[in-house]
């Protein structure tokens, strides 16, 4: 699979601006802030390809991007971000409810979880919600070069811990700055979407 050949496809808010596409999807579901956009860019070796911002709650659309023509990731609004108006916190868990329920070409959520903090309420949530929808749940632990390396395995398994980590679930420790993770996460992503 050729990752250098990725760009975003479209921005949508409504099924109608969905790709008209067949090939399978992998959405990105985590708070505000998480890392995202920076796990995007480095799992495809891009510099900005998807936009990445100091400020949460930059991310109001779908964002739809396209690897190679195999797969896309679908890049979701951040939650829990509580600057953001409650009408708009509101629209955006329907927009992301409306795709998540709906779409065919969704293959499985991964949820993105910053390494440094315990879930919250909302990530556990996400975590119990696609565990219903698929059995399993991909977990993506982000920022881990800001952790104190004598930190990094306490902090994963108060994650585990407090998701009620399962024997199906996968949680791949990854850091945007270092590219711990990267040869992991496309492992998993390959053999998601030539199933």
């Amino acid at each position: 699979m050729n990752y250098n050949n990725a760009e975003i496809t479209i921005s949508a808010v409504s099924p109608a601006q969905y790709p008209a596409t067949t090939v399978p999807e992998i959405a990105l579901a985590g708070r505000s802030n998480v890392g995202k956009s920076s796990f995007i860019n480095k799992f495809l070796n891009r510099k900005s390809l998807a936009r990445t911002s100091s400020k949460p709650g930059k991310t109001a659309t779908l964002n739809f991007y396209n690897i190679d023509n195999s797969f896309f990731f679908v890049d979701l609004p951040g939650y829990g971000y509580a600057e953001v108006s409650k009408a708009e916190r509101e629209k955006w868990a329907k927009m992301i409810n409306l795709y998540l329920t709906t779409r065919a070409q969704l293959i499985t959520t991964f949820l993105i979880l910053d390494a440094r903090h315990k879930p919250t309420k909302d990530d556990i949530a996400m975590y119990e919600w696609i565990k219903a929808r698929h059995g399993y749940v991909n977990i993506i632990v982000t920022k881990l070069d800001k952790l104190k390396k004598s930190k990094i395995d306490e902090n994963i398994e108060l994650i585990k811990k407090t998701l009620n980590f399962g024997e199906n679930d996968v949680l791949l420790p990854f850091s945007a700055q270092s590219g711990i993770g990267v040869s992991e996460a496309r492992e998993l992503v390959e053999g998601l979407v030539t199933q």
